[in-house]
């Protein structure tokens, strides 16, 4: 990527910000659908285990079937004790990306060879981004951490520049205005609508 690239980042707080998000999921939310029009909650969930997990041993360069299976393989969902394992993988994530070693070199993540800074904004990218689905899933407010938002938002943008991308690296922008806040804009640029609300 381009000199927006963070070359170090703390992903704990935006992993304990989404860990508590998960924790307050209730269990007749597990149907309910996400911005994600294939996922429900239950999926989301999934596929946050599925992706904290790979980008916790990508920042470790523990590289195995967790990095080398691409997300849109099968469709994700959760197993017994998820509540207990989600959260504790998100802490995993974050302290594997604490190393500054994370950083640098190359590593793997979904199948896809990738430089460590790379990956760790992709991973910052991944949490704050579905945290929002989450929260918008279940109807809880969310205030992901400033530096995690800036550094995804830098590399959505980046992502939507690029012309081997398609415009978008989930889909299609939606366009946002340019003084809204940061978070909608990143939520845009992801390919979401910023006002994407269950419908009653």
């Amino acid at each position: 990527m381009g000199a927006t690239t963070p070359t170090t980042l703390d992903l704990g707080q935006q992993a304990l910000i989404v860990a508590r998000l998960v924790e307050g999921v209730a269990e007749n939310q597990l149907d309910a659908p996400t911005p994600c029009p294939e996922y429900a909650v239950h999926h989301m969930l999934g596929h946050l285990l599925g992706l904290a997990t790979a980008f916790r041993d990508a920042g470790r360069k523990n590289l195995g079937v967790t990095t080398d299976t691409s997300p849109t393989d099968s469709l994700p969902d959760i197993g017994p004790g998820w509540r207990a394992a989600l959260p504790q993988v998100l802490d995993e994530l974050a302290e594997a990306w604490r190393d500054p070693a994370a950083w640098t070199g190359m590593t793997r993540a979904g199948g896809v060879d990738l430089p460590g800074a790379v990956a760790g904004a992709i991973a910052a990218d991944e949490i704050v981004i579905h945290g929002w689905d989450l929260a918008r899933a279940t109807g809880r407010p969310y205030d992901p951490d400033p530096a995690a938002l800036r550094a995804a938002y830098d590399f959505l943008l980046e992502s939507a520049d690029d012309p081997t991308r398609g415009g978008g690296i989930f889909g299609p922008v939606v366009p946002v205005p340019s003084q809204a806040p940061l978070l909608d804009r990143a939520v845009g640029l992801s390919g979401r609508d910023p006002g994407w609300a269950p419908k009653p």
